[in-house]
């Protein structure tokens, strides 16, 4: 069976013994096993990347730009290899696989352009005589910690602005589906990236907690659950690093009496189901504002959604595939559950779903509640399944107050026709980023990523100059040069002593 292993100083090799299976969700068999390292692991990697980062961030970032121009080109070149693989880990279909990587890749983009957004500051005449300017410098060495629903994404997210700005990695990649994060890896090694730049250490908690504690690592960049992001953002912070750590997400998307209905929908049945509703972004909770709008949406819902195809990753024409493992089968079917015992309506029940000639692999069908209300843990937490719940408003106030006072804040959308509406609930709804008519509103490569509340701890966020600014440190030179040094050379008999007199063109005669 084949073994997923470490990539540090640019080879492979294997951890202390310990290992974690990793499934094919679609047939619930163990396909590989994952190498889980030790804390001498990484001190493995730490050494490379310490004898490799001086020289990566001496070199002038027109050159680092190319490595990432290359491993762009290599990526393109192999992305249909590549989606294929995720898909085999994670389940999601091949079209989400080449999403995830292609969002991926827009980050990577972005810093290939990072001999712009690495130029300093300037100031001439300051002060008499005094100029000021800064300059951003590479922290040294960073790590990140990255979850299991966008195996490609979230770590070229991470490690292409670091890498960029001058600083060695070290990725964590979930013990789920390690495969791709790996293959990355050797990607960017074959653009040209030196050894022990960009590595890869395979693990549990131990490794987590080996890297929050080192005293080399000078930051940290994490993404997964809420109570983890905490832990990971007090422990890191407590070893004085600086730590970015995003956390879960009930998102909910408002919809106001003038709303498109069809586009609502046809939103909704990507945003809500898509990646089998494992994604931060997803839109899983919707609020109609009126009874009127509620019935409406739900009529047009429901064929909608028995429409959805659910199918094996390689399947074109399936909508969205298996979740990553059993466990996390069980867990969304308990939140199902949790949510009939606590009276909300069960419209669509996709508990015992099964796909024919896949019996064992991990297929939820599509869910649907109606009647949820604020007080419900079903709706308080995350699923992180292929389940929508309809929670009734009956005014905007309300339905503003509803994402606001949630204990997460990482994306909003609301449909409407009304600009002012649009302006008034933007400008006041306490979420970090907010979709008007977009039901996954994850910002661009060139703004940034980053939730309120529960949702993200640290005080910087991912990509664009966010992540500039998280992956280096400012140094700001004041300078004064007095007009009367001598320049070398200068000597009493006549030749240059000033440096005014070193700038006069000499007359030709």
């Amino acid at each position: 069976m084949r073994t997923i292993e470490h990539l540090i100083a640019g080879h492979s090799g294997g951890g202390a013994g310990r290992t974690s299976d990793v499934f094919d969700p679609n047939t619930g068999q163990v396909q590989a096993r994952v190498s889980l390292g030790t804390s001498a692991d990484l001190d493995r990697a730490i050494a490379a990347a310490q004898a490799a980062q001086p020289g990566w961030a001496a070199t002038n970032p027109q050159r680092r730009a190319r490595v990432m121009f290359k491993f762009k080109e290599l990526v393109e070149a192999n992305i249909d290899a590549l989606a294929h693989l995720l898909s085999s880990e994670h389940g999601k279909v091949i079209a989400d696989s080449k999403g995830d990587i292609q969002r991926g890749l827009e980050v990577i983009e972005f810093a290939c352009g990072i001999p712009h957004v690495l130029k300093g500051e300037y100031t001439q005449g300051a002060g008499p005589g005094i100029d000021v300017y800064s300059m951003r410098q590479p922290l040294g060495i960073g790590a990140g910690i990255t979850p299991f629903n966008f195996p490609a994404m979230i770590p070229l997210w991470m490690s292409g602005v670091a890498i960029a700005c001058g600083n060695a990695f070290l990725l964590k990649p979930s013990e789920r589906d390690p495969s791709v994060p790996v293959r990355l890896a050797e990607l960017m090694l074959e653009a040209g990236l030196p050894e022990g730049i960009l590595q890869v250490v395979h693990g549990d908690k131990e490794m987590v907690d080996a890297i929050l504690d080192h005293p080399a690592i000078s930051a940290v960049s994490f993404v997964g659950s809420s109570d983890i992001a905490h832990y990971v953002y007090r422990r890191g912070v407590e070893a004085g690093k600086r730590v970015q750590a995003m956390g879960g997400a009930k998102n909910h998307g408002i919809v106001m009496p003038d709303a498109d209905l069809d586009q609502v929908v046809a939103d909704l049945s990507g945003a809500a189901f898509g990646s089998a509703g494992e994604r931060c972004m997803a839109l899983p909770v919707v609020v109609p504002v009126g009874d009127k709008t509620a019935d409406a949406l739900r009529e047009k819902l429901l064929p909608a959604i028995r429409s959805l195809r659910v199918g094996v990753s390689t399947d074109n024409d399936a909508h969205y595939g298996p979740v990553v493992n059993a466990a996390h089968k069980q867990r969304v079917e308990n939140w199902i559950q949790t949510g009939v015992d606590e009276g909300a309506e069960l419209v669509v029940d996709g508990r015992g779903f099964q796909l024919q000639g896949h019996e064992e692999g991990f297929f939820i069908g599509p869910s649907l509640f109606d009647h949820v209300t604020p007080d419900m843990q079903s709706y308080k937490e995350e699923i992180f399944g292929p389940v929508l719940q309809i929670i009734r408003a009956p005014d905007f106030e309300t339905a503003l107050r509803l994402p606001s006072e949630h204990q997460y804040g990482n994306g909003v959308a609301i449909f409407t026709r009304n600009g002012h509406a649009a302006r008034e609930f933007a400008a006041r709804v306490n979420v970090g980023m907010v979709g008007i008519n977009v039901p996954i509103p994850v910002p661009v490569a060139y703004h940034s990523f980053g939730g309120w509340k529960r949702s993200a701890f640290g005080d910087v966020n991912q990509h664009g100059m966010e992540g500039v600014r998280f992956w280096t440190k400012v140094k700001t030179v004041t300078q004064r040069w007095p007009d009367g040094s001598a320049l070398p050379g200068g000597s009493e008999d006549g030749g240059p002593s000033r440096i005014q007199d070193a700038f006069v063109i000499p007359t030709m005669g």
